[in-house]
């Protein structure tokens, strides 16, 4: 309970909505609770920050999964899912994520950013993207990891700072 605060304003940079973060620290807690049952965890609360991040990653690869069954566009799937918010807050709040998103993706290296939309938006394999790129697997699964990292990090940094 010491952390909730703490886990849930973390799960609510990561994903963008305080309501999910407070879903995904309640999940963290029971698969905390559970683990615990079955066996001794050393940090609980490095092993609850981890559990929470995951589960908002996982969250956010949802919502990626459902833009793309809106026809593959990404501005168009984002702005769509923006205005289907219930409220004018939570639509501005989507449309400013969405921006930050896109600002982000613009600024990476060409290679980056291309191995990001293929494996998001265009569901190419790991194996497909480092053909196309002419680069190792490994290499596609880094640059992919690091680029939705920095969106990640740089949307949560800019939220913060309004």
């Amino acid at each position: 309970m010491a952390q909730r605060q703490t886990l849930t304003a973390y799960a609510a940079k990561v994903i963008g909505s305080r309501e999910q973060a407070e879903d995904i620290v309640q999940d963290a807690w029971l698969a905390l609770a559970a683990q615990q049952a079955g066996s001794e965890v050393r940090d609980p609360a490095g092993y609850l920050r981890t559990i929470v991040r995951n589960l908002a990653i996982d969250r956010l690869r949802q919502r990626m999964r459902e833009s793309r069954l809106l026809g593959g566009d990404i501005e168009g799937a984002a702005r769509s899912v923006a205005d289907d918010s219930r409220t004018p807050e939570q639509a501005t709040s989507a449309k400013r994520d969405l921006a930050c998103v896109l600002r982000v993706l613009r600024s990476l290296p060409d290679r980056q950013r291309v191995a990001i939309e293929m494996h998001r938006f265009g569901e190419y394999k790991l194996r497909e993207i480092a053909e196309h790129l002419g680069i190792s697997r490994s290499l596609a699964h880094l640059l992919i990891s690091d680029g939705i990292t920095a969106c990640t990090l740089r949307c949560g940094i800019e939220r913060q700072a309004r």
